[in-house]
């Protein structure tokens, strides 16, 4: 498992173009994959997921018959 914790002393300037995480994203197994798309969200998002999510609105509208 990923180990949830940022390193903020950390800081690498990398040329997009130049840099290769394909071939090390395909090495790894699909459960790490997800487990580092969770992490990210949790560093994006945070952990609580109830308070923080969007309102949902529903509209009841009366179809028209023509």
């Amino acid at each position: 498992m990923i180990e949830e914790k940022i390193n903020r002393n950390v800081f690498e300037v990398v040329d997009l173009r130049e840099a290769d995480d394909k071939a090390d994203w395909i090495n790894r197994s699909a459960v790490e994959r997800l487990e580092a798309i969770e992490f990210m969200r949790k560093v994006m998002f945070g952990h609580d997921r109830v308070s923080e999510r969007l309102q949902r609105v529903l509209e009841i509208t009366e179809l028209k018959k023509n």
